[in-house]
This record gives C-alpha cells, structure tokens and sequence, in this order.
C-alpha cells in the first residue's frame, strides 16, 4: 500500500482485479470498472445485496436497501421478471430480477423491515394439457 492511499486501503486491490477481469476479456469493450470514488453516489451499489431462495412451494427474493422508506418503494412483477425501484434523498436503485421459474404474480406479499426487501411468491401453475375434440 503507498502511503497517499491510506483513505482507501483496497484501492490497489480493487484496480488489480479489473486489470485482470479487463485481460481475461480479452480487453472488449466490455472493461470491468471498479469505481472506489467516494464523492460518486448515483445508486447503492455495493450496498445492496439481492438472494433467491426457492422451493417446491414458494420462491423467497430478499433485497437490502439500506436508508429507503418503504413508501419510496415500487414493485412490478410479470410473472418472470421483479423489478425493483426505491429511492432516497441522496440514491436511486432500479433493478430487474430475472426470477428462476414463473410465479403467479397475483399471490405476491411483500414486507420491508429495517432496510430488507422480501417478496414472496407462489410457483406459477404448469400448463395444462389441452384435448382436442
């Protein structure tokens, strides 16, 4: 670590790892950017931190969002994909979750409990056969 980068010890790290994810892809257009800055606050980032969990009966998705009020929340769901947007005063985070399986979006509950995010949804029901007459 060089004595000036005493304020953000993992910049060196953090600058590391991109040049190598930047070489194993072949440096396309595609560049990783690690981006340490601290004056940079245009969404969680780093913050923010979604889990999946499923099972036979339901399938869980549980999202951290630190420092948003609950009505600052807005929840869509097609069936396949969750989108997510919140807000405070100083952030804005949009995300769209593409979901493991298709669930009835009808029977979605949410709650939000000191900064987590869980949505709940039942597994959509397998299509039916059809008989033809």
């Amino acid at each position: 670590m060089r004595r000036d980068d005493r304020d953000e010890p993992f910049d060196d790290l953090f600058r590391e790892i991109e040049r190598m994810m930047n070489e194993m892809m072949n440096n396309s257009d595609a560049n990783v950017n690690f981006n340490t800055s601290r004056d940079i606050d245009s969404g969680f980032g780093m913050d923010t931190h979604v889990d999946i969990h499923e099972t036979d009966d339901e399938l869980r998705v549980i999202a951290d969002l630190p420092g948003v009020e609950k009505e600052n929340i807005d929840l869509e769901c097609d069936g396949k994909t969750l989108t997510i947007s919140a807000g405070s005063d100083h952030r804005q985070y949009d995300e769209r979750i593409t979901l493991p399986q298709r669930v009835n979006e009808h029977t979605a509950s949410a709650t939000y409990n000191n900064g987590v995010l869980e949505v709940v949804f039942d597994p959509a029901e397998q299509s039916s056969g059809i008989s033809l007459e």
